[in-house]
């Protein structure tokens, strides 16, 4: 169920200089691009908070609009919102590049 790892894909560098603005990314998904512009690691995690930002957005609001059993499952769905982004704010702050289950393997940022 885990995503890949791409860990290996960034220097040690550049994931030591943007750990940080990376694992803030699952909470404002621009943050890394705009902290550390240049670097792989950042836009790779952006890239994972974008993910989930439009999964959460578009997901929640569909959830909102069934009545009943959309009401019903929604807390289910934030409490799935929340685990993914804790998964990928702790994988970011250890410094690894790991996909989010179920929705990483995507790429919108290039």
């Amino acid at each position: 169920m885990n995503g890949t790892d791409w860990t290996s894909q960034f220097t040690a560098e550049d994931i030591e200089h943007s750990n940080v603005a990376s694992a803030f990314a699952y909470l404002i998904f621009l943050l890394p691009l705009l902290l550390c512009p240049k670097s792989p690691f950042g836009k790779f995690h952006a890239n994972q908070g974008l993910l989930l930002f439009i999964i959460a957005f578009f997901g929640g609001w569909v959830l909102g609009l069934i009545p009943i059993l959309g009401w019903i499952l929604l807390p289910f769905f934030w409490a799935g919102i929340v685990v993914l982004a804790i998964m990928g704010f702790v994988n970011a702050f250890n410094g690894k590049a790991k996909e989010l289950p179920l929705i990483g393997k995507y790429r919108l940022l290039q």
